[in-house]
């Protein structure tokens, strides 16, 4: 059976819309396909950022590794893992500070891993990590998707570069903008997401 990852990334819990939207996703995408979903919640469960422990861990061989270190690659190895069974991947987020949440980095750091999920050739490096289909929810105060904000708008291509680094190039983006823009605009913002997540579920 196929499987969707939902990675979301608000401390906003039941009013975060990135992970309103991004769930939203998630479920259409479920009754589409009949995949069953995996939900990483970062900010319910936060990750360890980088250390030297870590550091170190990911460069050893397993049997190399002090307990400390075993225990740190434990966990990156069960992200990663958890990525390379998906055939769908689903990332919210809120655009803070013109990127993405530091907890949403912090997994990227985990399961961007040399000869897991990329590789480097010959020719240079290799995606493994070859998810069929991955979408990015981005939630936020203003306009960033077009207009004069656009290059203040780091989220969306760091995500598209390290995913497609990866492996994962097919990427759609969904954006909930404009929410400071007063109650109407948000409603409408709200709704036009929810009825892009609509056709991307109806063409999966």
């Amino acid at each position: 059976m196929s499987s969707i990852l939902l990675i979301t990334s608000s401390p906003r819990g039941a009013d975060s819309l990135s992970t309103s939207v991004a769930t939203d996703l998630a479920e259409k995408l479920k009754a589409q396909t009949g995949a069953t979903i995996v939900h990483r919640d970062l900010s319910e469960k936060p990750l360890a950022h980088m250390d030297g422990v870590f550091t170190s861990a990911i460069r050893k061989a397993a049997d190399d590794r002090s307990s400390a270190e075993s225990v740190a690659a434990a966990v990156s190895d069960e992200l990663t893992h958890e990525l390379l069974a998906a055939d769908t991947l689903v990332i919210g987020t809120g655009l803070i500070n013109f990127n993405i949440y530091s907890s949403l980095k912090t997994w990227i750091d985990h399961v961007a891993r040399a000869g897991l999920t990329f590789k480097y050739g010959e020719s240079g490096p290799v995606g493994l990590a070859t998810v069929k289909k991955a979408y990015i929810v981005l939630a936020s105060g203003g306009v960033y998707s077009t207009g004069p904000a656009v290059s203040m708008n780091h989220a969306v291509p760091y995500l598209k570069s390290v995913l497609g680094f990866m492996g994962m190039t097919d990427v759609e983006t969904v954006y909930v903008e404009g929410l400071a823009y007063g109650p109407e605009a948000a409603e409408k913002s709200v709704a036009a997401a929810h009825a892009k997540v609509a056709e991307l579920a109806q063409a999966a």
